[in-house]
């Protein structure tokens, strides 16, 4: 019985002094996971880098050739192998749950360590209180593109500019306040407010409106769409001051 051969394939990558292409990397473990043999072919200079680039037509590097057959890059060469290319343009949720499953881990975390119960209504004031600061993080990363994307929907931003760029801070000083619970008097207000003109700009937008926007929620260059989730930010907010207005602890 005779063994088959193996599949091949052959790869060109940049490997230089002071650059070496990532895509060219994962191309490489791609094509190795799926059992091929890989003929590496290094570009380890500028000008060969060009050279090739013109030889075979091409604009960018990694190239890849199966049975002699020019792929392309890494995205083509995933698609040949039946694997999804992420869109980076696409609008998705997946940014702003991570800030939310990384808070309610946080506010597990804090309360293991002060010994308090996991479960408790504790556990969602620190949930929601961290979740603040994460996304007040996130919005200081870039707070001029925050500020700019936040114009396209907030109320109080469209009439007064500066609270685009106040917005992160004032979020970030509420959620320290809340998670330690210290100065309640400013701590409430601020989340009243920033939280419910906030839930009020958000569905006026998406609900009454029907505008189809990005939302500012976790920085300014998100692909978040505006709607459910960032409603749902500025709610916890109000709930969040509503409930220690209550002293409900």
């Amino acid at each position: 019985m005779t063994t088959p051969s193996p599949k091949r394939a052959t790869l060109y990558r940049m490997v230089m002094p002071g650059h070496i292409c990532p895509y060219g990397v994962k191309a490489r473990w791609l094509l190795r996971r799926r059992g091929y043999v890989v003929d590496d072919h290094w570009l380890t200079t500028r000008e060969e880098t060009d050279a090739f680039k013109a030889t075979h037509g091409v604009r960018t590097t990694p190239q890849i050739f199966i049975d002699g057959q020019r792929i392309g890059g890494h995205d083509d060469l995933r698609r040949h192998l039946g694997l999804s290319v992420r869109d980076a343009a696409a609008t998705s949720y997946r940014p702003v749950l991570a800030v939310f499953a990384v808070a309610a881990l946080l506010a597990l975390a804090v309360n293991w360590l002060t010994f308090a119960p996991l479960l408790s209504f504790m556990a969602i004031e620190r949930f929601i209180a961290i979740a603040m600061i994460l996304l007040a993080m996130l919005k200081l990363q870039d707070v001029e593109r925050f500020a700019t994307m936040f114009l396209n929907y907030d109320l109080l931003a469209r009439r007064l500019p500066p609270y685009g760029q106040a917005y992160p801070f004032l979020e970030l000083g509420a959620g320290v306040l809340m998670l330690t619970r210290t100065l309640d008097w400013l701590s409430i207000p601020i989340a009243l407010v920033i939280g419910g003109i906030g839930a009020v700009s958000v569905f006026k937008a998406v609900y009454v409106e029907k505008r189809d926007l990005k939302c500012a929620c976790v920085g300014g260059s998100s692909n978040v769409p505006l709607g459910f989730v960032s409603l749902t930010e500025n709610v916890m907010m109000v709930a969040m001051a509503l409930w220690m207005l209550a002293g409900i602890h």
